[in-house]
């Protein structure tokens, strides 16, 4: 349907990600992809290539795993927050500085202070909330900080142009959106239960437990669903 999306497993995807970080040349983006993204590369042509140049693009939401199943594809989903904080483990052990931009000041400092209680040798450099209307003032303290791990919380698809503005003017590093994990990394948010999760109904769960949520959600996964089934028949 015009977007590639990286088949590779979660293992896979992770060891990818540490070495863009270990061996990194430039800024690196990671995309990670929900129906909801997807609606919006189809109406903004910008935001759709953003996704096509970006070096990582993984299956966050259930539908692109359905997706990519029709298409013969039995690619694991992956989580953005899962893989994040993966990702944050391993920097950890690796002794490589983080960075995290995005959400309210009292979402941001929670989140960091949790993070840092949980992750023993996390070297959080820099954060900054996301109420800011200076991106060049936040490019310019990214510089002087030189993380190898930029996190943004940003919400779609702010985030990912934020980092895709960015790769003429940081240092080489990793940078990743994240959306909403702040919220649970900080404790504001509870995540879906492990059923939930296992289910691939996280979605279900937050548009539930966070009604303001639905009109995101619907109509964008079931008329990515069936666009997804219509376009496997066309062919």
């Amino acid at each position: 349907m015009g977007i590639n999306i990286d088949g590779d497993n979660f293992l896979r995807s992770l060891d990818k990600a540490f070495g863009y970080i270990n061996n990194s040349d430039k800024v690196y983006q990671v995309v990670t992809i929900n129906p909801e993204m997807y609606a919006q590369a189809e109406i903004d042509s910008n935001f759709k290539k953003i996704i096509d140049e970006a070096e990582i693009v993984v299956p966050d939401g259930i539908g692109i795993k359905i997706a990519l199943k029709l298409k013969g594809q039995n690619a694991d989903r992956i989580p953005g927050i899962d893989y994040a904080r993966r990702i944050l483990e391993w920097c950890a052990k690796n002794n490589k500085p983080i960075a995290i931009v995005g959400s309210k000041e009292e979402v941001i400092t929670k989140a960091v202070n949790n993070l840092k209680k949980e992750i023993e040798g996390l070297n959080i450099v820099y954060y900054h909330n996301g109420y800011f209307d200076n991106n060049d003032k936040i490019y310019e303290e990214l510089k002087q900080a030189n993380p190898r791990l930029v996190l943004v919380a940003l919400g779609s698809p702010k985030q990912e142009y934020f980092i895709y503005n960015a790769k003429n003017i940081l240092p080489p590093c990793l940078m990743i959106g994240i959306g909403g994990s702040l919220d649970v990394w900080s404790g504001e948010v509870k995540r879906a239960p492990q059923i939930y999760q296992k289910l691939g109904l996280e979605w279900l769960y937050r548009t539930v437990t966070q009604p303001e949520r639905f009109k995101r959600i619907f109509p964008a996964l079931p008329l990515f669903l069936w666009k997804v089934i219509k376009y496997k028949e066309d062919k």
